[in-house]
């Protein structure tokens, strides 16, 4: 049996890697549509998730420096989707939540996701799916210690 060599295998998770990013980020921009960009839509789910955050965490969680997620939470607000509430006791920091009509987009967002995913995974059988899961979620664990996390 022949054993590939590192090259190789980092050429194809390379490839393989850059590709499934592009299908599976355009294949969920035909679900969520026109209202909202994928991170715009990866923003209201946190959110969602976590109840009420500031900038500054959006922007630690995401990885991004926080003029960037303070250009997106202005587009969100102004589109409706996010409120923003100061803090009574310091009024530099701001906390964002989901309006109704940005919780209302969310879900519609995410049963289309949901949709398409199931869809998806349906075409692989349970042992390989729960091993993709834990070999993506331990691949996460590698790089997030390779970035000091």
């Amino acid at each position: 049996m022949n054993v590939p060599n590192i090259k190789d295998l980092v050429d194809r998770y390379i490839a393989v890697s850059f590709s499934v990013e592009k299908k599976a980020a355009s294949l969920v921009k035909n679900q969520i549509g026109s209202d909202l960009t994928n991170d715009q839509h990866f923003t209201l789910r946190y959110i969602n998730q976590v109840g009420s955050c500031t900038s500054s965490e959006l922007a630690e969680v995401f990885d991004v420096k926080k003029s960037a997620i303070t250009a997106m939470i202005t587009r969100m607000w102004e589109k409706g989707l996010i409120q923003r509430t100061r803090d009574e006791n310091d009024r530099r920091v701001v906390y964002l939540t989901l309006t109704e009509k940005g919780s209302e987009l969310y879900v519609k967002a995410e049963e289309k996701i949901h949709n398409l995913v199931e869809s998806l995974i349906n075409r692989f059988d349970q042992a390989e799916i729960q091993q993709f899961i834990e070999t993506f979620e331990k691949l996460d664990k590698v790089l997030s210690q390779s970035n000091g996390q």
